[in-house]
This record gives C-alpha cells, structure tokens and sequence, in this order.
C-alpha cells in the first residue's frame, strides 16, 4: 500500500514539473508578417511560423535608434556580440534600457559564437580600432567593439501601431493549454540587426 501510494506521488510530482515546463514562456525572434486583429504573425529566424496572441497585458517596447555618442557612463545596456577566435567581443546589437535587466555575461542563445552581456557603461572611448564600449557588471566587465553596422537603440514605451509587417519583433510568448501562445513582452524595431562576419 506504502509502494503504490509513494509511487502516485512521485507520478504526480513529474506531471505536474512536465506541465510546468510547458508552460514555460518562449523565445520567439523574428519578422512580422500579419497583424489580424489580435494575433500577430511572425516568421521566426530559426524556420518557423509563428502566430501569437496580443492580450490586454502584453507589454510592447520599441526599440528606438540613437545615435552611440548619445551612450553614457552609467547607462545600463543589453549587448549582444559575436565572439572571435582571438576571444575578442564584436557587438552588433546595442540597446540601453532604462533600469537593469538580469545584469551578466552569458550565451547567446539566437546563435553560435554569440553573447549577451547586461552591464553598466564604464567607458564609451573611440580607439584606432573604432569604437569601444567597457561594461561592467557585479563580479566581472567586457570590453566590447561597437561594429560600425551595429544596431544602436534605447528601449521606449511602444505602441500596436508599430506591429506592421516587416518589423523585427523579439518576443516571450506562453504557451496555453490550446497550444496557441499569448505573448507577454513584444520588443519590436524597424529592421532585423545584422551580424557582423
């Protein structure tokens, strides 16, 4: 009797942290390519088509383009680079954020020989190699080259209006009990930022 009640148990214990890891809320990356009603079409950067709903609290950021002199120490960014073979750090995609968000230096997970580093500005310096930023987060700092086709941008209140087809959306979406996503945060922007070779 013991054994058959432990084992429902331990049964139900995977069922429920199954469920739960379904209900985990999912990167989506990619390009608009409907806006019907509620429900946002997007061609993913990995292949897939993806349509997800727009709820009453899904909350949209756009990432607004700034010129990089405008970056200052002090400023909080998300950088994302491409990792060389001499180990140095290439970022294309620059957004500053108006709080801290996840501060670190992690993978990237939108593609290989990629990071993400979540930091303070220490230093914005031009050098002979161009442009330079040193961020700095608890228990480490990266020196990052800004290339000159990266994407410089700070993240604003936006609206639905500019969830037009053609715009690069970045997206957590929850998967319902349907099937169908929900999206909870959309960063959206004009155009997709482009990785350095």
């Amino acid at each position: 009797m013991k054994t058959a009640i432990i084992a429902t148990l331990v049964g139900a214990s995977l069922l429920a942290g199954a469920y739960a890891q379904a209900q985990a809320p999912t990167r989506i990356r990619g390009t608009i390519s409907a806006l019907s009603g509620d429900v946002l079409a997007v061609n993913g950067s990995d292949g897939r088509k993806v349509d997800v709903q727009i709820g009453d609290k899904t909350n949209i950021v756009f990432a607004q383009p700034i010129p990089i002199a405008e970056i200052k120490p002090g400023d909080f960014l998300g950088v994302t680079s491409v990792k060389r073979n001499d180990g140095t750090l290439t970022a294309y995609d620059v957004r500053r954020f108006p709080k801290p968000v996840n501060p670190g230096h992690r993978p990237f997970d939108g593609g290989e020989n990629q990071t993400m580093t979540n930091a303070a500005v220490s230093a914005n310096v031009e050098s002979t190699k161009g442009r330079e930023l040193v961020l700095s987060y608890e228990g480490g700092l990266q020196k990052v080259h800004v290339a000159d086709t990266a994407a410089i941008a700070s993240i604003v209140p936006g609206q639905r209006s500019q969830l037009v087809p053609g715009s690069y959306v970045s997206l957590t979406a929850a998967p319902e009990s349907d099937g169908k996503f929900t999206a909870r945060n959309i960063e959206v922007r004009k155009d997709a930022p482009k990785v350095p070779r």
